[in-house]
């Protein structure tokens, strides 16, 4: 009987819940199905990339080793796939050493996810888009505090304890309220008054949380400013250079550290290892998440564009959607091998959840079109439970 080769490219929340879900169907498909399961990454980790903020102000360890997620059952591949040649249904990876391999499959699904969109160098500031650039954000607030505890002008002392965050997507938000908190515990630490660390939350738009009613937007923006930050509406900012924030309307403004958070975009390698991609460069699936003009292909997760087939409402870009597609796509899976009516896809709720540091957060849902909020500790456990579901760390 032959066996069913299933290879999954990329580790991120879409990635590890396929083949968390792709085991769980085909476990009592053994004698049917002999499964070869396999997982490609560059890393040999997952990467908690809701969590890059807190390595920017606790140094907390925010990768997990796959062999821990999947001790045993799958084949981990640390490398980066090259291309996919869908007639021979075969890819193509380079593996750490520079070697390029070729693997066969009979089933393969996209997750590559998206990256994290990052100003021109010549912008300045630190975006904050990797763990290493996490750690340098730590690094330079840190040393801001020494030289501030030494610093006896004034004016340059503020300036030192001035922080920009310059994005005010729901990364911006999370990062300047985590900030609010442990900045702030910095600074006491060091012998500085914590009050005076300013941080200033750069907003490009109009109002916060434009996926939501304004209401709710004002809300987080009420929640912010009673935790100390400070959120600029319609500022753009445009550079940072020599610790003067340059903004879109002309003002210039000191800033000790400019941390960029500027969202998400597509994969650049989706196009490149051959599969076909919207204008906007998300990978062409069909309802049932299948690539087009590729036998056996699937996509999901960040990389791919998914429409709900009835209301015409396109999935967004976070965990709380990866994680029933790919659910879902086991199922398709299955159904297309038994010549079977596959699943379509369906919407999520609307609903967002929005860390705003420790023990707070805020939770909306719409529902029979009505607005649902919850603020506070339970807002921040829910925010918590959903953090760990995605990353495989609770038990359901």
């Amino acid at each position: 009987m032959k066996t069913l080769t299933c290879v999954v490219i990329g580790a991120g929340y879409a990635g590890i819940h396929a083949v968390k879900e792709v085991r769980k169907w085909f476990k009592d498909q053994a004698g049917k199905y002999p499964l070869r399961l396999v997982l490609i990454d560059k890393n040999a980790f997952h990467l908690r990339k809701v969590l890059m903020f807190r390595p920017a102000v606790t140094n907390e360890e925010i990768r997990i080793p796959l062999t821990k997620l999947f001790p045993d059952g799958v084949e981990l591949v640390q490398a980066i796939v090259s291309s996919i040649r869908a007639e021979e249904k075969k890819l193509m990876y380079v593996n750490p050493s520079g070697v390029e391999q070729e693997m066969n499959y009979d089933v393969l699904v996209v997750a590559a996810g998206s990256v994290i969109r990052q100003p021109d160098p010549e912008q300045g500031g630190i975006p904050l888009t990797s763990l290493e650039n996490a750690q340098k954000i730590r690094s330079k607030w840190l040393r801001n505090l020494e030289l501030a505890a030494a610093e006896i002008e004034p004016g340059e002392r503020d300036r030192l304890l001035q922080i920009a965050i310059a994005g005010a997507g729901i990364s911006g938000m999370e990062t300047a309220a985590e900030l609010a908190y442990y900045a702030r515990k910095d600074a006491e630490r060091l012998g500085l008054d914590p009050q005076a660390v300013k941080i200033d939350l750069y907003n490009a738009n109009e109002r916060l949380f434009p996926d939501g009613p304004a209401k709710v937007g004002l809300r987080l923006e009420h929640i912010l400013r009673d935790i100390g930050i400070t959120t600029l509406h319609n500022k753009r900012v445009i550079k940072e250079e020599n610790g003067v924030l340059w903004l879109s309307d002309g003002e210039r403004r000191p800033a000790g550290l400019c941390i960029w958070t500027l969202g998400l975009q597509p994969n650049p390698r989706i196009s490149a290892i051959g599969v076909p991609v919207t204008s906007e460069g998300y990978v062409q699936v069909d309802d049932s998440y299948r690539v087009a003009d590729m036998p056996g292909v699937y996509s999901i997760g960040d990389c791919a564009r998914i429409t709900d087939p009835v209301s015409g409402h396109v999935d967004g870009k976070t965990c709380k959607e990866a994680i029933p597609q790919a659910a879902r796509l086991a199922k398709i899976i299955l159904a297309d091998l038994e010549g079977h009516q596959a699943p379509v896809h369906e919407s999520y709720m609307n609903l967002f959840c929005i860390g705003l540091g420790p023990d707070k957060g805020l939770t909306w849902v719409n529902k029979w079109g009505l607005d649902f909020v919850i603020t506070g500790k339970l807002s921040w456990k829910i925010k918590k439970y959903t953090w760990d579901t995605a990353s495989m760390l609770t038990t359901t």
